[in-house]
């Protein structure tokens, strides 16, 4: 189960991406808030895995809100803005969908944080593998040179 705060000052936004989400019973909504500085205590309160997060809102903007996280989750921006994209990019969001979005878009962008997933999983099975290999590899020549017999009535 994926975890996500939706980060948007305006509530219809907030309520779209809501019940598109319910959709993808491997997304739960934990949190939805209204400005920058409510998502960076939600973020660090709760851990999400996936943020949809708003460019432009009051107080400081979505961009701004990513540099005061030390380590942010994965992000799809939600905008109405199509000059931020490149910036969203650079800041390694996940998609940058525009409003107004509809439930397929909002599908499309689900599949992208699936497929990041895909590879970022098996590309820590593959690191995992040989980790594992080297350290039987490692293990296997001390063995050799430890190998004693052991008496048992006379016998060997």
């Amino acid at each position: 189960m994926k975890t996500v705060i939706i980060i948007d000052d305006e509530p219809l936004a907030r309520a779209i991406v809501k019940e598109y989400l319910k959709d993808h019973e491997d997304f739960e909504v934990i949190a939805e808030c209204n400005d920058g500085f409510e998502g960076i205590k939600k973020i660090s309160e709760l851990k999400p895995d996936l943020l949809f997060l708003d460019v432009q809102m009051p107080k400081i903007n979505g961009f701004e809100m990513l540099e005061l996280i030390p380590e942010a989750p994965s992000v799809i921006f939600t905008t109405a803005f199509d000059e931020y994209a490149l910036q969203a990019f650079r800041v390694n969001g996940v998609d940058y969908i525009l409003k107004p979005f509809d439930r397929d878009a909002v599908r499309r962008s689900i599949d992208k944080v699936k497929a990041l997933d895909n590879f970022f999983q098996r590309r820590e099975g593959i690191d995992l593998e040989k980790k594992i290999v080297k350290l039987l590899e490692s293990v296997r020549p001390s063995m050799k040179k430890n190998v004693f017999l052991v008496a048992h009535r006379d016998k060997f």
